[in-house]
């Protein structure tokens, strides 16, 4: 090969290598922040997400930083440089909750972060187990109305979410029932099976299969529509209380976030959750595909820190 053949050949090489290095630069690294461990809701839902933004963002790390029920992954994210590079997907719990529950949170749930995105929406059942002979809310209403405080439900713990979905729930009907929290949904699950508690307030797809195999009932869903897990139930609105609360999943990034950073990201995530394929995905899991606008976020983290204050503030219940 004589020298301007070689010559040549170098300067192909090498346009082709920056051209390839120059597409590369176009997906920008995104480290999405998970405050649980692996396997769970919010993890799966992450990882479900990341397969589907890899088209725009790479490498997608996601990070588990369990502990404090998700306290200690959002003050990794509060602390992170807000370039759009480092983002937290969570439950509503922490953004809506916790405000009101904690005499001494180390965050504010506004000013700290910088919404993004809407990924999902998820509702709750009120379950009955085998301890419990009501086949319908209003029979569940009615026999804890003539012995007040007698029957019990659990939760996955006192502060969670399913915790003053049962607070919510007596306020409304005006009977009262008696609280067992437990460590997790699995212990709760156990107990109620057991026959150790009558009912049980929790996340639909932790119990579709077991009322489906007619181990426990659920007698109604909280969301505005019937669960397409167990369409033959009721919602409460259908059973005649006047009750609609659900929960959601939704992406943050740190506040001061880039706006063209965050605008971006907030368009890539609402296009991802809207394609057929993670759209089925999520259903089958038990929630509800969303996708929104920063704004949209914004607004209904608004809505549920306002709904909450009443219920969480009538327990008396302040953790440190």
């Amino acid at each position: 090969m004589t020298f301007s053949r070689r010559l040549i050949h170098a300067s192909l090489l090498a346009a082709l290598a920056l051209g390839g290095g120059a597409f590369a630069q176009d997906k920008t690294p995104l480290k999405i922040v998970v405050g649980f461990p692996p396997g769970g809701s919010a993890d799966t839902l992450a990882r479900l997400l990341g397969e589907h933004l890899r088209d725009q963002y790479a490498p997608i790390v996601v990070e588990n930083k369990p502990g404090a029920g998700g306290r200690i992954a959002l003050n990794l994210v509060k602390r992170a440089e807000p370039d759009g590079h480092t983002v937290i997907v969570l439950p509503s719990g922490p953004m809506v909750l916790f405000p009101h529950v904690y005499k001494k949170l180390d965050y504010d749930a506004v000013k700290d972060f910088s919404p993004v995105s809407l990924i999902a929406n998820f509702q709750f059942g009120v379950v009955a187990g085998p301890a419990s002979k009501a086949k319908t809310v209003g029979e569940m209403v009615q026999a804890a109305k003539a012995q007040p405080g007698v029957a019990s439900y659990g939760t996955p713990g006192l502060g969670t979410l399913p915790h003053f979905m049962g607070v919510l729930f007596e306020q409304q009907v005006g009977a009262k029932l008696n609280h067992v929290p437990f460590q997790g949904g699995g212990p709760a699950n156990t107990a109620l099976l057991g026959g150790h508690i009558d009912y049980k307030f929790d996340v639909v797809s932790e119990t579709a299969e077991l009322h489906r195999t007619n181990k426990v009932r659920i007698l109604a869903v909280t969301g505005a529509q019937r669960d397409p897990q167990v369409p033959e139930v009721p919602t409460l609105k259908e059973s005649g209380i006047d009750m609609v609360a659900t929960a959601w999943f939704a992406m943050y990034g740190p506040a001061n976030m880039n706006p063209a950073a965050r605008d971006r990201l907030s368009k890539a995530v609402a296009a991802a959750v809207k394609t057929p394929a993670l759209r089925e995905r999520l259903l089958g899991l038990g929630y509800d595909a969303v996708g929104s606008t920063p704004a949209e976020l914004a607004a209904a983290q608004a809505a549920d820190l306002k709904r909450w204050e009443a219920p969480i503030k009538a327990t008396g219940i302040q953790l440190d």
